[in-house]
C-alpha cells in the first residue's frame, strides 16, 4: 500500500473523484484500516478519524462503502473487486482513452472464487494492459490456511495461464515492489499480476503467520511494545508525496438522457417487449455516446444485438460469466463514467445476486435487463423460465422495477431507466404481445395505468407483461356476459402504485383484487399488492401465480396449466362475484 499510494499511484489527494485520478480497488475489503490509513498519510482523512474505525456514525466502515469519496465501489463480499476493477479499466482504455490506470488488491483466500477468475478471463481477453491486481499470498484464510498456502509457483501458473503477465515478489520489500509496477506498467497488451508472498503479522511476535487473528486486534496490553519495534524500523524524515494525474479524462454527460425518436408502432400489432428493448437501446445510444451494453452470449435472444450492430465499440460481450458481467458493469459506470444496460436470461441473473447486492451497497446506478421471464418461455424448460426474479429485484432496497406490458411502455421503461439512480430492473417477456399504448402515451416510475374501467365494475384486476394480455382478453369475454372488470398496469412493481389501485378499487362493487402474474407466489406482484393494501380492512387480494415447477410446453399450454390464462381469469372473477353475493 505504501508502494502504490507513494510511489506508483498518480491521483490529487485532495480530489479523490477526480476522473483523471488512478483507480483503487480494495478487493479484500476486510484490510480496510491499510487503506483509510493510507489516505490518513496523504492528508485526505483527519488522523483523529481513524480512532473512530467501526463506530456508530463514522464513515469509516468495517468494510469499504462509497460514502467515502475515495471508495468507487463496496467490497467485502469476496471476488467481487477485480471485475469491478476490469469494468474501470475498460471504460479508461476504450471509453475514456485516458491515462489513468487501475490497481486492484486481491487476498489469497478469495482467489477460491470462481468470479475472480472470470474477471481474469475477460482482462486477459480484452487486453487491459492499464490493469494491474496485486495477489497477497499471505497463506492464511480467515478459518484455516489458503488452500496453496505459500505455493506462489502454482499461483503463477494459474496466472500464465489466464494470459496474465505475471510478476513474483516478496511482498515486504519495496525494492522488489516498485521493480515489479514498472515492470508491470510497461506491458503493451495484457494485464499484470504481481504475486506477493507476504507474511501475515510481519514483525510482530506471536501473530506473525499464525492462524485464529483474521479480524482480530491487538491485546492493548502488547500494542505499546509492538508500536516501539515496529517505529525502530520507519524512517520519519521524508516526507512522501504522490505522483500528479495527467489530466485527459473527457468531460462526460449523462444527465437526461432521451430516446432519439419515439415508439413508432400500429395499433394491435405485435411485438415481444424484449424484441422492443433492442430498439429503445439503440434509440438511446444515437443520443448520449455514453450509454453502452453488456450482454452474456445472449444478445440475438434479448435483442442488445441491435446496439452492438449499431455501436459495436460501446458493446461489450461478458460471455456466459453473468457475476463478472455485473460487476464489469459495476465498474465502468463508477464516477458515473458511462450509463450501463446489462441484459441477459432473466433466470441467469439469478446466479449475480450476491454482485447485485453489493451494487447497491456500492450505491451503482447499473439498469439489469432479463428476458425470457415466466412459463411463457414455454418449450425450453425451467431451466430457462425467470420465475423468482421479481423476489430478488425487490428485496434490493435502491431497486426500481420495470414490468412493461407492451413494446411501447418497454421503450418507456429503458428511457426512465436511464435517468433513474440505483438498481434499475427491467423484465421482459419472449411472446410477442399485442400493442396496447398510443406512441404518445407518457409513463412514469410509480404510476399505474388503469386500462379498463366502467361505472359496473365489479373488482379490479392487477397484471403485467404476457397476463396482462390474457387478463385484456378476459375482460372483453367477460364484457360481453355483462360482467365488468377494472383492470390495471402497474408498469412498475416496485414502487408500486398503491395510492391509484386502491382508489379504483373502493370503487368496484366488490371492493377485490386479483393479481395475476408469470412468476412464482412467493415475493411477486401479489405479495407486494397484499403489503399495499394491508391497512385497508376491506379490500382483499386473490392472488393467481405460478404454483410449482414447470415443465416443457407451449406458452399456452403452460399459462392454462398454471390457471393464469384468460380462461382461469374469467372463472376467477366469476367465483369471486358469486362468493361475494
Amino acid at each position: 500500500m505504501s508502494v502504490l499510494f507513494f510511489h506508483v499511484m498518480k491521483y490529487k489527494p485532495q480530489d479523490p473523484k477526480n476522473p483523471n485520478n488512478d483507480r483503487f480497488v480494495l478487493s479484500k475489503g476486510h484490510a480496510a484500516p491499510i487503506l483509510y490509513a493510507a489516505w490518513a498519510e496523504v492528508g485526505y482523512l483527519n488522523m483523529d478519524q481513524l480512532l473512530s474505525l467501526r463506530k456508530m456514525g463514522s464513515i469509516l466502515e468495517g468494510h469499504p462503502v462509497p460514502k467515502l469519496a475515495f471508495v468507487d465501489v463496496a467490497t467485502g463480499s469476496l471476488g467481487q473487486g477485480l471485475g469491478a476493477a476490469c469494468g474501470m479499466a475498460f471504460t479508461g482504455k476504450y471509453f475514456d482513452k485516458a491515462s489513468y490506470r487501475v490497481y486492484c488488491l486481491l487476498g489469497d483466500g478469495e482467489s477460491s472464487a470462481g468470479s475472480v477468475w472470470e474477471a481474469m478471463a475477460f482482462a486477459s481477453f480484452y487486453k487491459l494492459n492499464n490493469l494491474l491486481a496485486i495477489l497477497d499470498v499471505n497463506r492464511l484464510g480467515q478459518s484455516e490456511p489458503a488452500p496453496l498456502q505459500h505455493k506462489v509457483e502454482l499461483y503463477r501458473k494459474r496466472c500464465d495461464a489466464f494470459g496474465w503477465n505475471t510478476e513474483m515478489v516478496d511482498g515486504h520489500s519495496v525494492e522488489e515492489l516498485c521493480k515489479a509496477f514498472w515492470q508491470g506498467n510497461m506491458v503493451p497488451d495484457k494485464p499484470t499480476v504481481i504475486i506477493a508472498k507476504t507474511l501475515k503479522g510481519k514483525g510482530i511476535e506471536g501473530v506473525e503467520d499464525k492462524e485464529n487473528w483474521h479480524g482480530k486486534p491487538i491485546p492493548s496490553e502488547n500494542v505499546e511494545e509492538i508500536l516501539n519495534t515496529l517505529q525502530v524500523g520507519m524512517l520519519k524524515c521524508k516526507k512522501l508525496s504522490p505522483g500528479q494525474p495527467v489530466e485527459d479524462a473527457p468531460v462526460v454527460n449523462i444527465e437526461e438522457i432521451k430516446l432519439a425518436a419515439p415508439p413508432k408502432y400500429k395499433h394491435a400489432e405485435k411485438v415481444a417487449t424484449r424484441k422492443a428493448y433492442g430498439t429503445a437501446l439503440a434509440k438511446l445510444g444515437r443520443g448520449n455516446d455514453r450509454v453502452i451494453a453488456l450482454d452474456g452470449d445472449t444478445k440475438n435472444s434479448t435483442f442488445s444485438d441491435a446496439f452492438r450492430k449499431e455501436y459495436p465499440k460501446r458493446f461489450i460481450e461478458c460471455f456466459i460469466a453473468e457475476q463478472n458481467m455485473v460487476s464489469v458493469g459495476v465498474g465502468c459506470c463508477a464516477r458515473n463514467r458511462t450509463v450501463v444496460f446489462i441484459s441477459t436470461f432473466g433466470v441467469f441473473l439469478t446466479r449475480a445476486f450476491d454482485q447485485i447486492r453489493m451494487a447497491a451497497i456500492s450505491e451503482s446506478n447499473i439498469n439489469l435487463v432479463g428476458s425470457h421471464c415466466g412459463i411463457s418461455v414455454g418449450e425450453d424448460g425451467p431451466s430457462q423460465m425467470a420465475l423468482e426474479d421479481l423476489a430478488m429485484f425487490r428485496a434490493i432496497p435502491t431497486s426500481t422495477i420495470f414490468y412493461p406490458s407492451d413494446a411501447v411502455s418497454t421503450e418507456r421503461a429503458v428511457e426512465l431507466a436511464a435517468n433513474t439512480k440505483g438498481i434499475c430492473f427491467i423484465r421482459t417477456s419472449r411472446p410477442e404481445t399485442t400493442i396496447i399504448y398510443k406512441n404518445t402515451e407518457i409513463f412514469e416510475v410509480g404510476k399505474a395505468k388503469v386500462l379498463r374501467k366502467t361505472d359496473k365494475d365489479m373488482l379490479t384486476v392487477v397484471a403485467a407483461g404476457v397476463t396482462m394480455q390474457e387478463t385484456l382478453a378476459a375482460a372483453a369475454l367477460l364484457a360481453e356476459e355483462e360482467v365488468y372488470i377494472r383492470v390495471i398496469d402497474p408498469f412498475t412493481i416496485k414502487p408500486l402504485d398503491d395510492k391509484t389501485i386502491v382508489c379504483c378499487t373502493k370503487g368496484t362493487k366488490t371492493k377485490r383484487i386479483i393479481t395475476v402474474e408469470d412468476h412464482y407466489y412467493q415475493g411477486g406482484l401479489g405479495e407486494a399488492m397484499v403489503a399495499a393494501v394491508a391497512m385497508e380492512p376491506y379490500i382483499m387480494v386473490h392472488c393467481m401465480a405460478v404454483s410449482g415447477v414447470p415443465n416443457s410446453a407451449t406458452s399456452a399450454e403452460l399459462l392454462e396449466k398454471f390457471e393464469i390464462d384468460a380462461k382461469a381469469i374469467m372463472k376467477t372473477v366469476k367465483d369471486i362475484i358469486e362468493d361475494k353475493e
